[in-house]
């Protein structure tokens, strides 16, 4: 970590990308695509320390302590993949977590750099998520984007589809205002520190990569 690399942390509601644009504009940047999921994934298949201390509270049903969470990712940018800097996807999830990771970088003379948040309405969000339906098979349509040829079966075999729980429209709006909850404060947070860079999440997928891009290369 030091004060020429870049750190990016994306934000945006379940539905609105942010998982596929940090990928894009991590490849784009040749920066580290570092996702708090699948660090927690790595940790625990790995049986890491901070594996098993995150798999005792996760046993317990409790939510993983922020010291925890926040060692994993030093721990990940503290890797030589990482020096010319990192796209940081699921983190920091509070206001807390983003102070962490101020004080992780500005001991390595780095920072933050950008915020990009990707906004997309909530209707939008609902068409997007609750419009898949899936076959007994695994085949997945979408009631927009990839609807079958006869609604509600199966393009190969006929069978009826079927839409899992967390996909249904009243699913989808709870994650929604979970997400609103949570995330208001750390939204604020960015905004009051000059980072927070807002794009419209409802363009066509390039677009949105080319903002971010633009908005990186104004901030860095």
């Amino acid at each position: 970590m030091n004060e020429k690399a870049t750190y990016i942390v994306m934000l945006g509601p379940p539905g609105a990308g942010k998982g596929t644009q940090a990928k894009v504009i991590a490849e784009r940047l040749g920066l580290v695509h570092v996702s708090s999921g699948d660090l927690f994934r790595e940790n625990l298949s790995r049986e890491t320390e901070l594996g098993k201390l995150a798999q005792t509270y996760m046993t317990k049903g409790e939510l993983v302590p922020d010291d925890v969470t926040i060692a994993m990712v030093k721990e990940r940018l503290s890797r030589p993949d990482c020096a010319l800097g990192a796209v940081l996807d699921g983190f920091p999830r509070t206001p807390a977590q983003a102070e962490a990771l101020e004080k992780m970088l500005a001991e390595s003379n780095g920072r933050i750099n950008v915020v990009p948040l990707i906004n997309v309405p909530d209707q939008a969000l609902v068409e997007r998520l609750g419009g898949r339906w899936m076959s007994a098979s695994g085949r997945v349509y979408h009631a927009l984007n990839n609807p079958p040829k006869v609604k509600w079966f199966d393009d190969v075999d006929g069978s009826p589809l079927f839409q899992r729980d967390d996909d249904k429209p009243e699913t989808v709006q709870h994650r929604i205002d979970v997400y609103k909850a949570q995330t208001a404060p750390l939204i604020a947070f960015f905004k009051s520190a000059g980072l927070l860079v807002e794009v419209d999440g409802t363009q066509d997928i390039d677009k949105v990569t080319e903002d971010i891009l633009t908005a990186i290369g104004t901030a860095c």
